[in-house]
């Protein structure tokens, strides 16, 4: 099959950099979607326009490069495309709760409405490209689990308050990239937390459990921290006293120091944590490193992030190469009954979310005992360091706003690497 992949060069705040190249459940999402297309595609072509390409009449799939898709997803559509054996395009049904739930619904802008339907940027043709492709509803099966409790106020009703508190986790996922909100729900909710659900669906099953209590048994590890649920490459270093339950995926060279606690985490290659830390369903990616106490939830961290002494990290995006120093505090609760708010495009919108932590972008440093607001934006190649005048972080920080750019005489000392789009 042929594979023919649709550019969407759009910046991403604060990283800016175009969605392709961040990570998503620790690879670079165009590394994530070659590597799901690999068992169907032999051959690649990369595009500005889908009117561009070549109409040669071989079997062919098209997609952009914002888009993100897990293996189910991405498996139901092309057995439902060749059964179908004509020109479709991938869509969800606007009632499903799943896909554009909470936050994005607002900041969402990669589909295309129409009627009761959302099309996706994913099509399949038989025989070539054609102007008409007619739609394939791809249901998310999700169900609704609940994932954080904030205190009761008086602006928020408790069957109101109970289902802003709740996500949908979906069977099939699928979550186009159009802003950091976006990479959040990919890589938490969608992602790891989603996986994690059906894991636990998956031992139900008696036979699994079975398995699974059999080899607890003969390893000598409680259930959740056995080989059935943990998964661990080649040269790891695991202290006797941590604590880890799965579903939990460990990769290549990584070590974890005494006293540390890891839940349902994805922890890429050569990833330290020295001890006393604490993570649940968390994505660390390659290169991470984290000294004691250290502490994080609901969190991506991209490649060579580092966190230091008792730094907390609440529902948050760190990108790679960005350092958060002793102490800092990334929030996600808004203690005003206001609505959060964030910017894509240039164009501030309200966020349909209670809680939701902050972002911060590549070649970034914060330093110690800093406090960041919800929701916050934080761009790249920005230095912030606390002062009398700046230790609460209430607004979105700009590279012009850095304090490198006072305190350096000379500012190669902190280059600029991720210029905007326009500059």
């Amino acid at each position: 099959m042929r594979k023919i992949i649709v550019r969407k060069p759009n910046h991403i705040a604060p990283f800016n950099e175009p969605a392709r190249v961040l990570r998503v459940l620790n690879k670079p999402l165009w590394q994530w979607q070659r590597d799901l297309l690999s068992l169907y595609c032999d051959e690649e072509l990369i595009v500005d326009d889908i009117r561009t390409a070549s109409n040669d009449t071989v079997e062919t799939i098209v997609h952009s490069d914002n888009l993100w898709f897990d293996e189910a997803f991405l498996t139901y559509f092309i057995r439902e495309a060749r059964r179908r054996h004509k020109p479709v395009r991938a869509a969800f049904n606007l009632k499903d709760q799943a896909y554009l739930q909470q936050g994005l619904r607002a900041l969402t802008r990669s589909y295309v409405q129409r009627g009761d339907l959302c099309y996706l940027d994913l099509w399949y043709f038989p025989m070539g490209l054609t102007d008409q492709a007619e739609a394939v509803v791809i249901p998310s099966n999700a169900l609704e689990v609940g994932y954080h409790h904030i205190p009761p106020t008086n602006t928020l009703g408790p069957a109101e308050q109970h289902s802003q508190l709740v996500w949908w986790l979906p069977e099939r996922a699928v979550c186009a990239i159009d802003s950091w909100v976006h990479l959040f729900f990919a890589n938490i909710v969608f992602g790891i937390f989603s996986q994690a659900h059906r894991f636990e669906l998956k031992a139900s099953d008696p036979s699994f459990r079975i398995t699974a209590l059999l080899r607890s048994f003969l390893e000598r590890k409680p259930l959740l921290s056995s080989s059935t649920y943990v998964q661990m490459g080649k040269n790891c270093s695991i202290d006797p006293t941590a604590i880890l339950e799965g579903p939990l995926f460990i990769g290549d060279n990584v070590t974890i120091g005494p006293g540390c606690v890891v839940t349902q985490c994805i922890i890429g290659d050569n990833v330290t944590l020295t001890h006393s830390n604490h993570f649940h369903m968390c994505v660390m990616s390659d290169n991470c490193f984290f000294p004691w106490g250290a502490s994080a939830y609901f969190t991506t961290f991209m490649e060579n992030s580092i966190c230091g002494q008792n730094a907390t990290i609440e529902m948050s995006v760190l990108g790679r190469n960005s350092f958060v120093g002793s102490g800092t505090i990334l929030t996600n609760f808004n203690l005003l009954p206001v609505p959060l708010k964030t910017v894509i495009n240039g164009q501030t919108l309200e966020l349909d979310m209670p809680v939701l932590g902050a972002c911060v972008g590549h070649n970034t440093r914060l330093g110690s005992g800093l406090i960041v607001y919800p929701a916050r934006m934080i761009e790249s190649d920005v230095v912030l360091v606390a002062s009398p005048t700046r230790r609460v972080i209430a607004k979105n920080i700009s590279y012009e706003e850095s304090d490198h750019h006072a305190i350096y005489i000379n500012t190669d000392l902190h280059p600029r690497r991720y210029p905007r789009e326009d500059e």
